[in-house]
């Protein structure tokens, strides 16, 4: 009877374990949904950033458009900064001020430098490849971040180009949203942290509308992102995506 009873309780323990495994996804599954949900045919939508940064805070608003990760358009609406325009085309990212009426290519060691005075880069804004084709990724773990649980990741670049050759991520489990990242140099230095802290359910996509990000270089500082008016896969005219509008 007791050799029974243990039988009984091993299979239980095998069908248990095997109910847990199924529910829980592989690491490049997660990675898959992540990218899945941060790609669109079109992306059109108002939105402002608030940085503070050395006791001083400023607002900068903007109107953008996307299609695919390719092409990107941003025109700065706030007072200040009207007029100014960011094209970003085939991996490459231009430029127009107002002040001098020409256009510029951002490149080299510029791409490193902050993005209207936001934590931001230059750099951070023209990467179009999927995380799954940047980074081997890890299931390290499990933690609660506000208050939901979360899988934790790591990921190792592929290529010794990439810009943060480490990241850790924090993917909800209920619906593989993206909670939290931190971005690292090779050396293991923690360079920026991102946290949401808003999102809405947009065409099928958790939509992040509200979001901060910490450049851990620049002490004390800190950006928060504001998106509203989104809509997601609608046509937009091509004209929008080119040099000529870049100059207008």
């Amino acid at each position: 009877m007791k050799k029974m009873k243990a039988v009984i309780i091993f299979a239980l323990a095998l069908f248990v374990t095997s109910i847990i495994a199924q529910d829980t996804p592989d690491a490049a599954t997660i990675l898959d949904h992540i990218d899945k949900n941060e790609r669109f045919n079109t992306i059109e939508y108002t939105g402002e950033f608030t940085v503070e940064y050395k006791g001083k805070t400023f607002v900068k608003k903007f109107k953008a458009y996307g299609k695919g990760n390719d092409d990107s358009f941003i025109e700065f609406t706030n007072s200040e900064d009207r007029g100014t325009k960011y094209l970003k085309k085939a991996g490459r990212l231009y430029v127009y001020s107002p002040d001098t009426e020409q256009v510029m290519l951002i490149s080299g060691h510029m791409l490193k430098e902050s993005m209207m005075g936001s934590d931001m880069s230059y750099e951070d804004t023209i990467e179009n490849e999927k995380l799954s084709k940047r980074y081997n990724a890890v299931i390290s773990g499990s933690e609660i971040i506000e208050k939901r649980e979360c899988y934790v990741l790591d990921l190792t670049a592929k290529k010794k180009t990439e810009s943060y050759p480490k990241q850790k991520l924090w993917v909800a489990k209920d619906n593989k949203e993206l909670i939290k990242y931190e971005l690292f140099a090779l050396s293991g230095a923690k360079l920026k942290e991102y946290k949401l802290i808003r999102s809405e359910k947009i065409a099928g996509k958790n939509f992040p509308v509200e979001s901060q990000l910490k450049d851990l270089l620049r002490k004390g500082s800190r950006t928060v992102f504001k998106l509203d008016n989104v809509v997601i896969d609608k046509p937009i005219s091509a004209s929008i995506f080119s040099m000529r509008n870049l100059e207008r």
